[in-house]
């Protein structure tokens, strides 16, 4: 029998591969759910393509055209943010894929898992705001999260038959991102063109920034506390620009195990759906002689201080993890408008994560609120 699944985000860079997987293993797959935010001509292709069971867009003022074109497929179109939330709840598949950007994944990842379904992750504010609230739904309904990061599938198939009292460290890469070598001096001259240009990987916009920034790398510190229950001195970052290490993990008798493969994101998505398979795919292989050497380099925290924002919201928990990453994505917005200077971004994010007020245990409810706090908070900066 194939595998129900369901793609929240489908238009986006993450949702467009996992469609690229499931045409590869076209037998092993049916697609039940796809949702977009505003790309409703996307949507509109891919649903007279995989002919699902519903369709999701969240900007309704398109909605007329969309369900125009799907009505003669019997196809169901929900609308507004309300309809991606009834999609997110919905018990009739076997795997959700959360590809979701930013906030507005939160809630769906925990519609999911509270369904009882399993969830492939690659939306990180899920776990980023809401780690102990994802933790507890899942040990309520025995669901699982699958990652779909490329950091974070590289550290899960590298435990794959450990014991996790024989890990010593979980060791997340990262590129280093456009500005690793650039003068920290011209870094208030950064300009969005210049950000969005991002060495290996081919990325959505705001996670694009937050690869110049190296947020992404904090937030993935946060992330990995969460998924793989080791603590914050237990996580470690090293620069590898090459991309071709995608993390590792050092064992108890210092042997370290890394995975590794070329920055194609339909790898790791590929098994997040197909776990504990690595089935057949025809995707680039990694060729080590052409690459010819890989090197590494300790993070530069002054350089990239949101590295160093997330260890320290990391030890604070609570609230504090949430606001850095409300904080961080309205910031990368204004950024991108060019309201702010790229060194503003984490500037903001410590002022937020400082004065918000701090609460230990938080509720979903009390989360929605700080999203309308930060959002004001970000706004009047200047």
């Amino acid at each position: 029998m194939p595998k129900k699944i369901s793609i929240l985000g489908s238009t986006g860079s993450i949702g467009r591969n996992a469609l690229k997987v499931v045409d590869n293993l076209k037998s092993d797959f049916e697609i039940i759910y796809l949702t977009a935010n505003t790309n409703y001509q996307l949507l509109i292709e891919q649903a007279l393509r995989y002919k699902p069971k519903a369709v999701g867009l969240v900007e309704s003022k398109n909605a007329k055209e969309v369900e125009s074109q799907l009505n003669k497929i019997n196809v169901e179109v929900l609308t507004g943010k309300e309809g991606l939330i009834e999609i997110s709840k919905r018990n009739d598949v076997d795997l959700v894929l959360n590809a979701l950007v930013g906030i507005a994944g939160m809630k769906p990842t925990l519609n999911a898992l509270n369904a009882g379904k399993n969830v492939a992750l690659s939306n990180k504010e899920s776990l980023v705001m809401a780690g102990q609230l994802v933790k507890n739904a899942q040990q309520k309904k025995g669901a699982k999260l699958y990652p779909v990061d490329s950091e974070h599938s590289a550290i899960w198939q590298c435990l794959q038959g450990e014991n996790k009292t024989d890990v010593s460290k979980l060791i997340l890469t990262g590129s280093g991102g456009p500005f690793r070598e650039r003068n920290i001096n011209t870094f208030s001259e950064i300009t969005p063109e210049e950000a969005l240009k991002h060495p290996n990987w081919n990325m959505g916009n705001k996670i694009t920034i937050d690869s110049a920034t190296m947020m992404n790398k904090g937030l993935e510190i946060i992330e990995a506390y969460w998924l793989f229950d080791f603590g914050v001195e237990e996580i470690d970052i090293v620069v590898h620009p090459q991309s071709i290490i995608h993390s590792m993990i050092e064992l108890q008798d210092g042997s370290v195990k890394a995975q590794l493969g070329v920055p194609d994101m339909k790898v790791p998505i590929q098994y997040a759906l197909t776990y504990p398979r690595h089935k057949p795919a025809d995707w680039e292989r990694l060729d080590l002689i052409k690459l010819g050497k890989m090197t590494f380099e300790e993070p530069d925290y002054e350089r990239f201080p949101s590295i160093k924002l997330a260890f320290d919201s990391l030890k604070k928990l609570g609230t504090t993890p949430a606001v850095l990453n409300i904080a961080n994505e309205f910031a990368v917005y204004r950024f991108l408008n060019n309201e702010i200077k790229f060194t503003d971004i984490p500037k903001i994010v410590e002022q937020a994560c400082g004065k918000h007020d701090w609460m230990e245990s938080p509720t979903l409810s009390d989360l929605q609120n700080l999203i309308g706090w930060s959002k004001d908070f970000v706004k009047s900066y200047k």
